[in-house]
């Protein structure tokens, strides 16, 4: 089995440093570029499947990138991004900055600090549920030797990747959030994950 993992292309709300979470937001135009350029630079890849997230922005880059090509698409809530809760639509930017808690920015530089918002997600949370995902799917054997795209989100990508390799919370960012439509490959045999490449960009 082969997985590419990919982000969704950049919204108005990325652009402006305000918080997403489970809000259904749309790409911008710019967002739409990135996701045909992508699309372009994996014409030749021959999905068998698609998984996305729920949320406008993951469908419509997931749509983008496989084009006309007849390929079933398949939504899944466990891929949607981090919630927010009460924060979620606030401006988490220097400029603008909105949110009712000076130490939210620790979401980012220190997420063992992290302290979740109301009716917000942790860490943790994330976790669980995208390696119940990534469980399910690595498990079937219907997908055992198939190519699969799976369109989700910043934060739930982490969360998927830190299922592939085991990730304490306070290293959990990496080498930071991957960029707008990047795309992560990971090959599954036997039961074991290996990331082929991680957040490589088309544009």
């Amino acid at each position: 089995m082969l997985v590419y993992l990919i982000r969704h292309g950049e919204t108005d709300q990325n652009k402006h440093r305000n918080l997403q979470g489970q809000g259904n937001f749309p790409l911008n135009e710019y967002g739409r570029e990135l996701a045909r350029i992508t699309g372009e630079a994996l014409a030749g890849v021959p999905f068998d499947y698609v998984f996305s997230s729920p949320l406008i922005r993951a469908l419509e880059t997931a749509k983008i990138i496989i084009g006309n090509r007849k390929i079933p698409l398949l939504e899944d809530d466990r891929i949607q991004e981090i919630s927010f809760g009460e924060y979620e639509g606030l401006c988490c930017g220097r400029e603008g900055y909105n949110i009712p808690d000076e130490h939210f920015p620790y979401f980012f530089v220190a997420p063992e600090k992290y302290q979740v918002p109301p009716k917000g997600e942790s860490f943790e949370e994330i976790i669980k549920r995208t390696g119940a995902f990534w469980k399910e799917l690595t498990a079937n054997p219907e997908y055992q030797e198939k190519t699969i795209l799976v369109s989700t989100h910043g934060c739930a990508l982490k969360a998927l990747l830190a299922n592939i390799r085991p990730t304490q919370i306070k290293d959990f960012w990496g080498e930071g959030v991957h960029k707008n439509c990047a795309v992560t490959i990971v090959k599954v045999e036997d039961g074991k994950a290996e990331i082929l490449e991680e957040g490589k960009v088309f544009y």
